[in-house]
């Protein structure tokens, strides 16, 4: 494949060409030359847009395709499709399937049925086998067949000890090792946000302290154990405080906040509308106000969708039986751009959803220069447009942000020697 994008301004931190407008041309899977304008032959195809920008592909952390055991909600050729309207190069994709991801064959599996894709789909296994808690899993043996995190997700590690011996094990791989705080005692059969609204609509509450009590005993393992963790959906004030001492101090700890809890809160609940039940769940407009700043100032590392559809069976129910989840790969990019550009500078933005994600995972730093890997998301940052029905590639419709006008859109993927123009 060869291809000339045209007069496009690089947003990349990472590369010496950032915020500079260049012509692009790519051959074979490699940059071959950034210039101010370059000459092609006619064979050459060439790509060009109104207000183009260009950066590193988007990563997002926390992706949930169902396959294998949940096809009905998403198959992995779906999310795939998905993940690509939305702009995204790569996934981390969840172990949360039936069978979970806990052994090196379901990890052969997953890599098997995901090869030559423009999307790179990397894998997370499950912490403790099955998703139970109680027992870890073959570390060594996964990291062996492609396993670069584990976390058992929204099923929060509950035993300490279990905590400390995965920190140790991950401590010399390459691994990440992920945890959403979260005490279910005390979140207990908790659906929304304890507070006003929880007490208002009779539903039972989730405590910001179900977190940061669970933050707290993390923090304090990866000081004993001297190990690395990254904290998980972090949605609290006082989480955000907490991590940004904790990196003050010196520890290795890195941290994602799921994009809609970053400017939804619980009032958004007071219809007992169950696309908005989400785990965690929406707090209030002082935590929005505190993740905002730790995006600002480097707290908070990441920003992830939290992509996790769900059949309208399991959504459209009374609010205490509806299951939580939102889908979010194809509107992403907007709502971010839409909310968070009065507060962070367009570099700042695709650092927490390329860059930051990258470095945390140990995934090649395709930089924009000349001689690197093409992996890169082409964007319009300015673009206005309304999210609809039809944009929704996903199986599930889970999401509450139908209608809604957004700004900043995905054009074009370009990875593993293909171009997809979106």
């Amino acid at each position: 494949m060869k291809i000339l994008i045209k007069k496009t301004k690089i947003i990349d931190s990472s590369s010496s060409h950032n915020n500079k407008v260049c012509d692009i041309l790519i051959n074979n899977n490699k940059i071959e030359k950034i210039a101010k304008s370059i000459q092609i032959d006619t064979k050459t195809k060439v790509y060009k847009h109104n207000n183009l920008h260009i950066s590193q592909g988007w990563i997002d952390m926390h992706v949930n395709f169902g396959q294998p055991g949940f096809e009905h909600r998403e198959t992995i050729d779906n999310g795939l499709n998905a993940a690509a309207k939305g702009g995204f190069t790569d996934v981390l994709l969840m172990p949360n399937t039936n069978p979970k991801i806990d052994n090196g064959m379901m990890i052969d599996f997953v890599k098997n049925i995901t090869r030559d894709k423009i999307i790179n789909v990397h894998v997370a296994g499950t912490l403790s086998n099955a998703q139970k808690g109680e027992n870890i899993v073959e570390m060594h043996d996964m990291i062996k067949n492609g396993c670069i995190a584990f976390t058992d997700d929204k099923k929060s590690i509950q035993s300490n000890e279990l905590m400390k011996i995965a920190l140790l094990y991950v401590k010399n791989t390459s691994a990440l090792l992920m945890n959403f705080p979260n005490d279910k005692y005390l979140q207990k059969n908790g659906v929304i946000n304890e507070g006003i609204i929880s007490t208002q609509l009779g539903l039972k509450g989730i405590p910001a302290i179900a977190e940061e009590i669970m933050l707290d005993r993390d923090i304090a393992l990866c000081r004993y154990t001297e190990s690395r963790i990254h904290e998980s959906y972090l949605s609290t004030a006082k989480s955000i405080n907490k991590i940004k001492n904790a990196k003050d101090e010196g520890l290795n700890i890195s941290a994602d906040v799921a994009l809609h809890n970053i400017f939804l809160t619980d009032s958004c609940i007071n219809n007992f509308d169950t696309r908005y039940k989400v785990l965690p769940p929406l707090r209030t407009k002082s935590d929005n106000k505190a993740i905002i700043k730790g995006l600002k100032d480097g707290t908070i590392d990441v920003i992830s969708c939290d992509h996790n559809p769900i059949e309208i069976e399991s959504k459209k129910l009374e609010f205490d039986n509806a299951k939580f989840g939102i889908i979010g790969l194809e509107s992403a990019f907007g709502l971010i751009i839409k909310n968070l550009e009065k507060h962070l500078s367009l570099n700042q933005i695709i650092d927490k959803i390329s860059n930051n994600p990258r470095k945390i995972l140990g995934i090649e730093n395709n930089s924009i220069e000349e001689g690197n890997t093409a992996n890169l998301t082409i964007f319009d940052p300015e673009i206005k447009w309304e999210f609809e029905k039809k944009d929704i590639i996903s199986k599930s419709k889970n999401t509450p942000f139908v209608g809604e006008k957004l700004k900043g859109k995905a054009l074009a993927l370009v990875n593993n020697n293909k171009f997809l123009e979106l």
